[in-house]
Parts: structure tokens; sequence; C-alpha cells
């Protein structure tokens, strides 16, 4: 894991203070008149400005290639739904193997539009049955592939 603080990453602040021990997701990164690096996190509805050495790097935003293996692992997961309706049972893991060749282009809304319908079609299957074992795998997959779009586009 790189130390390096960058956009999307999770921070503890350790700064003494309002805000000290709480963690944050990184919104932005610039540098002031003297070349410090300021980190600006948003803590719940607002905004606030640190100094990176008052941050503690806690979660990495995943990188392209880990969302392309989040995705594999999807896929994978995908045959053990039994749930599917047959035309999700081949629209899904296709839509999947597409959704991972359009990552790499970085095209926020064909890759914002293919995910909301891969969303869509786990989120009816997960109504069916939310108790399978599966769901412990693809849920935090999906919550990170999220993460990484919301952050990285």
């Amino acid at each position: 894991m790189k130390d390096k603080i960058e956009k999307g990453d999770i921070v503890l602040i350790n700064k003494t203070g309002k805000y000290y021990n709480q963690v944050a997701e990184v919104i932005e990164v610039d540098y002031n008149i003297f070349f410090v690096k300021i980190v600006i996190v948003k803590l719940g509805n607002q905004e606030e400005a640190f100094e990176e050495k008052d941050l503690q790097l806690q979660t990495k935003k995943p990188s392209l290639k880990e969302v392309i293996a989040l995705i594999d692992k999807i896929i994978e997961q995908v045959d053990r739904i039994s749930h599917l309706p047959p035309k999700e049972k081949v629209e899904l893991p296709n839509r999947l193997k597409y959704f991972k060749l359009d990552i790499p282009k970085l095209d926020k809304h064909l890759i914002q539009k293919n995910f909301d319908n891969i969303h869509k079609i786990l989120a009816a299957a997960r109504e069916a049955d939310s108790s399978a074992s599966f769901w412990q795998e693809i849920d935090p997959n999906l919550e990170k592939i999220s993460w990484w779009i919301r952050t990285s586009l």
C-alpha cells in the first residue's frame, strides 16, 4: 500500500481537536503557497482541510487493476445465483464481461450506465434470496467498484 494520500482514499484524522479520530474520505488534494500538501476531506455533509501530516491513511481506493479483479470475482459468483430468471442468467455474465472491458476506457457515462444495470439485476436477485452465502462476496465487491466509479471518473 502506498503511503501517498490521494483523492478517494479513506483517512483517519489524527490532529487534536474537533475531528480527532474521525474517519473521512479525501475529496481533493492541493498545495498551499508554501508547497505544503493540503488534503480536503468530507466529514458527513461538510468539508474540512488538513495538512497531510494530520492524517493517517486507512484504506486506498481500489486501483483499475483491482476493480477488474473484483468484477472477475463477481462473475465467478453469478453462476451460484439460483433465483435469476433465464434471461438474466445469460444477460448478467455478459453485462459483467462488457463492463470489465469498458472500465479501462474510463468513460464515466458508459461505466455508470452499465454498473447501474448490473446493480439492478443483482438487487432483484437479492430480493428473491438474500440469505445465500455468495452475497457476502458479491456485496463488498460491488461496494468497492461503486467507490472506484465515484472517486475515479
